[in-house]
């Protein structure tokens, strides 16, 4: 069947997170100081040892069902534990305190050197879209922004939206409603074997495997086509809807 949409995972894949995701540590004192600047006197170990064990314990109970709790409930469940209570209720304080990590995070971040021409190639010709992992929604839309990459998708789902992560069906099946596509008019492009080619595969999606590093199980899984640049793209999803 004829392409009609190319989907993308964002992180890896559109987007590389530098420096081996050293940004954890800096995200997060970055947002104790924003909230230590607004009434949250607390040292940081202490905070950062209570988001932790909040973050942790999020996604232990979400592991399962392969869920998503937006990132400013690790930020009110920190609050709470530490005896905030008055600040976790504040969701102005907690998306600040989001924001600050989002922030840092940021600056982490760069787009992949051949993400931008790849995508202007395939906008002539697909309606595009970005289905991405993340406990931050608004991040990745301002990274997007940043970019000037926005105009160019017709969908994006964000994990954290939606409370459903990849490979969770129900993700890529929000992104083929919003187009009002089948799944066989779409391809998926991402870098990870579980979340991207087998979850894309298993809704029906045709798949483009972007070689970052070894990753097992992709035997198990294989892709439709494998490249190793996004300069390669254009002609991958070309070859798949021919």
């Amino acid at each position: 069947m004829r392409v009609k949409a190319v989907l993308f995972d964002m992180f890896d894949t559109l987007m590389i997170i530098e420096k081996d995701h050293a940004f954890y540590s800096p995200a997060v004192k970055s947002m104790h100081s924003y909230l230590v600047q607004n009434g949250v006197g607390v040292p940081f170990a202490v905070f950062r040892d209570a988001y932790i064990s909040a973050r942790d314990a999020l996604y232990e109970a979400a592991d399962e069902k392969m869920e998503e709790p937006h990132f400013n409930l690790r930020v009110k469940n920190a609050l709470l534990t530490l005896g905030f209570g008055a600040q976790a209720e504040d969701g102005k304080l907690v998306q600040g305190a989001t924001d600050a990590f989002c922030h840092e995070f940021m600056s982490y971040v760069r787009i992949d050197d051949g993400a931008a021409a790849a995508l202007h190639v395939l906008h002539e010709k697909y309606r595009l879209g970005v289905v991405s992992n993340f406990a931050i929604t608004e991040c990745v839309t301002r990274i997007l922004d940043r970019y000037g990459l926005t105009g160019l998708f017709d969908v994006v789902v964000v994990s954290a939206a939606v409370n459903k992560r990849k490979p969770h069906p129900e993700i890529f099946r929000i992104a083929l409603r919003k187009l009002g596509l089948k799944a066989s008019e779409v391809v998926f492009v991402g870098d990870t074997v579980d979340a991207d080619v087998k979850g894309a595969m298993d809704v029906g999606m045709r798949t483009v495997y972007v070689e970052r590093r070894p990753q097992k199980d992709l035997e198990r899984s294989p892709p439709d086509e494998t490249i190793r640049s996004l300069g390669e793209l254009p002609a991958a999803v070309e070859k798949l809807g021919a």
